[in-house]
């Protein structure tokens, strides 16, 4: 479909034995890139609804998709030339994901087209991904004058999708009826290497471990998995709360192998969140994860005005606390049950700011500590990993069953 140039463009597709799964990046970003012309073709994983604008100062092109899983895709690798200044990526909220083509010069949109590749020859991307659809632009350059006139039609489209299924208000089949939606967050990334003891990083273990879970859940058929990143790279605490909000989370956890040097700590610890911290361990975990965020460039949420930040965990207690209580019960219960050796207090609470997310029942599980060698054995051992996996799963699905029921009792 050709745009034509002051059109405000929403487009959804009926896909509805897609509906349950999000969109992937399928392959490489095809990019070229010339001072009167920019062609750009992105594969995805399936279809989904997708709108186009224009943003000024600086000039932007912008597509947002309804929804993207971003993980593993990292746009800012790719060389850049002519008219595009920057390509980034991300989470808007509300459901919504964007992919930004900053530009040097007005450019708009010659073409705007997301194509599904059903019925014709698929196409293998990046790992074992199968191109579903195929978005294909193309930019030319503009005046002042029009870039001004297109941006601001192209703005006043609203945030709604034409496709109910989608939006953040429809309704879901309840949890145990459908895939149960995963979000895993391995922590730290990038310039904020974690703990790290001979030669190994807690950024790069549980990265390793949160891959290899992802692909544990995805094998039960129970589960879609989403990770707040699938590389080596630093994202903030509010960007990984987004990524629970936007993809509209069942469930949130965040995976640790801290070290509290002059401790003791050792095995698996299960955190939820809590203004008053268990002990001083935990109140020290919690402040240096909110530092490292800091230094890493990101946003502290601890920072928050006071008033939202007592809003905010209000909302947290009121809506998630049963639902996190019963998450936290499930997963230990279910550890333990694998003869894995815990923490001697094995459920703490702290206030860990990658779990303020009020509306998404959310854990921080401490794998085990970096800091003792028992545990930093274990977790260089992929069979023993594969054990704590496999808890995890018994736990989740433990958690979903008594969620269920939950449920159905307060629908008589």
């Amino acid at each position: 479909m050709l745009a034509t140039p002051l059109h405000a463009q929403i487009h959804a597709q009926d896909h509805s034995q897609n509906r349950a799964a999000l969109a992937r990046v399928a392959g490489p970003l095809q990019l070229e890139t010339g001072w009167r012309s920019v062609a750009l073709q992105l594969p995805l994983t399936q279809p989904v609804p997708w709108r186009t604008r224009l943003m000024q100062d600086p000039p932007r092109a912008v597509v947002d998709f309804h929804t993207v899983d971003w993980s593993g895709f990292d746009p800012a690798s790719l060389p850049l030339s002519g008219a595009v200044a920057a390509l980034r990526v991300g989470q808007t909220g509300s459901g919504w994901s964007r992919l930004v083509i900053e530009l040097t010069r007005p450019m708009g949109f010659a073409q705007a087209e997301l194509r599904s590749l059903d019925g014709t020859a698929p196409t293998t991307g990046q790992g074992s991904e199968t191109a579903g659809a195929l978005l294909s632009l193309q930019l030319t350059p503009l005046s002042d004058e029009d870039f001004a006139a297109q941006a601001a039609t192209l703005g006043q489209v609203t945030p709604a999708t034409p496709d109910t299924a989608l939006t953040e208000t429809a309704p879901r089949v309840p949890l145990g009826q459908r895939l149960t939606r995963v979000v895993l967050d391995p922590g730290h990334g990038g310039v904020d290497p974690g703990a790290s003891y001979q030669g190994v990083t807690e950024s790069h273990l549980m990265l390793r471990f949160a891959r290899e879970l992802a692909a544990a859940l995805r094998r039960t058929g129970r589960y879609e998995v989403v990770m707040t990143r699938d590389s080596d790279v630093f994202v903030s605490l509010e960007a990984r709360i987004t990524v629970a909000h936007s993809t509209r989370a069942d469930v949130f956890l965040s995976l640790h192998a801290d070290a509290l040097e002059g401790q003791q700590a050792r095995g698996a610890t299960i955190y939820t969140l809590s203004e008053d911290a268990t002990d001083e361990a935990s109140a020290a975990l919690a402040e240096r994860h909110d530092r490292d965020d800091i230094l890493g460039g990101g946003v502290d949420l601890t920072g928050t005005d006071e008033t939202v930040a007592a809003v905010l965990m209000e909302l947290a207690r009121v809506e998630t606390s049963p639902a996190t209580e019963r998450l936290a019960r499930a997963l230990v219960e279910a550890i333990e049950g694998r003869d894995i050796r815990m923490h001697r207090h094995p459920w703490q609470q702290a206030a860990f700011s990658v779990l303020k997310s009020p509306s998404v029942p959310s854990a921080l599980i401490e794998v085990g500590f970096l800091s003792n060698a028992t545990d930093r054995e274990r977790l260089r051992d992929r069979r023993w990993r594969a054990q704590m996996a496999q808890a995890l799963i018994t736990g989740l699905d433990a958690w979903v069953a008594e969620e269920a029921t939950q449920a159905a009792l307060r629908r008589r």
